[in-house]
């Protein structure tokens, strides 16, 4: 019997026989000015919403990565344009109640209530550091490191709060908003005091907490190792994150899908496209895309193995693009 795009994805997840290599892709559907307006603006959320339901009825994907476009900023003004590391030795929760952590809640129920019968969904949450990064005019890596530096505590303690304030969002999104499970993006901190060790130090267990709050409640998560604009990233900061699927930048890291299987003990693996508009996925004729597909499938194989790009993908791809990949795809 044929599987169900639900049955092929779990099935892939769980790194279990496929009738065919499944296939996702995402982008913004808002502006990047927009990603952070949510709470002030209700049209951005129309936008992203709109955004979605046009996107699904267009291409009928494997499954759908929900975007949090609107809701970039974390809502807690303590942590804003921070001047010094004493700031942030009193951060406290904005509360389990939050219109930013409610209204999150209501859009990915609103998207789970169009399709979420007929596909799994997974919705976008950022590590604590990227959502204290957002907060911050200048470079975040360089004022995490300079606060490592006076106080580790205090940042730890900062990170702390605010993966406390995910895991309420990622339980919730979850249980009352009916997505599948979260896709969780992490990079590495690029400050030259900051190595591995100090990085599971601090910045790990506030991740590790986000990641456990989603287990709880759901068996099947992502975990995003971001190299978008070409960040650079050591996978093996995560090897042993307890995540059921993992997605990195293939084109930065130069590291195969297979590859990182074996870096990840055996994960599903989601990618192998650039995503940016100078790549194959983009730009390619048919044949290279069918031919590249073929080699993918060739090297990973086709268990634990979705195919995908190393991050969003440009938001005028022609999503003809994404058929060329998935029927590629079931002819192995």
């Amino acid at each position: 019997m044929t599987q169900t795009k639900k049955e092929l994805v779990l099935a892939a997840l769980n790194n279990e026989s496929v009738d065919r290599v499944p296939v996702g892709f995402w982008f913004h559907y808002t502006p990047e000015p927009d990603h952070f307006t949510g709470l002030e603006d209700e049209d951005v959320i129309k936008r992203n919403i709109a955004g979605h339901k046009k996107y699904y009825e267009k291409f009928k994907p494997d499954f759908v990565k929900l975007m949090s476009d609107g809701y970039f900023t974390y809502p807690n003004e303590a942590l804003k344009n921070v001047k010094s590391v004493e700031e942030l030795k009193n951060i406290t929760s904005i509360g389990a109640n939050n219109p930013w952590i409610e209204k999150q809640v209501e859009l990915v129920r609103q998207l789970t209530d169009i399709f979420g019968n007929e596909v799994l969904t997974f919705y976008n949450v950022f590590s604590p550091a990227r959502y204290f990064g957002f907060l911050q005019r200048g470079d975040s890596n360089k004022i995490l490191s300079d606060f490592i530096k006076e106080d580790r505590n205090a940042v730890k303690h900062a990170l702390d709060v605010i993966a406390d304030d995910l895991a309420i969002l990622t339980e919730k999104v979850i249980t009352v908003g009916k997505v599948t499970g979260i896709y969780l993006s992490v990079q590495n901190i690029l400050a030259p005091n900051i190595d591995k060790e100090t990085y599971e130090e601090i910045f790990a267990p506030g991740e590790r907490k986000v990641i456990a709050a989603a287990n709880r409640v759901s068996e099947n998560n992502i975990l995003h190792i971001c190299g978008y604009h070409g960040h650079r990233n050591d996978l093996t900061w995560y090897e042993d994150y307890d995540i059921k699927a993992v997605n990195w930048a293939v084109t930065v890291e130069k590291i195969s899908l297979s590859e990182g299987k074996r870096i990840f003990g055996g994960r599903a693996v989601i990618g192998g496209f650039d995503n940016t508009d100078t790549g194959l996925l983009y730009r390619g004729s048919k044949e290279e895309i069918e031919l590249y597909t073929e080699n993918l499938i060739k090297e990973a194989g086709k268990t634990g193995v979705i195919l995908g790009a190393d991050c969003t993908v440009p938001p005028d791809i022609d999503l003809v693009r994404f058929n060329w990949v998935r029927d590629a795809a079931a002819t192995l």
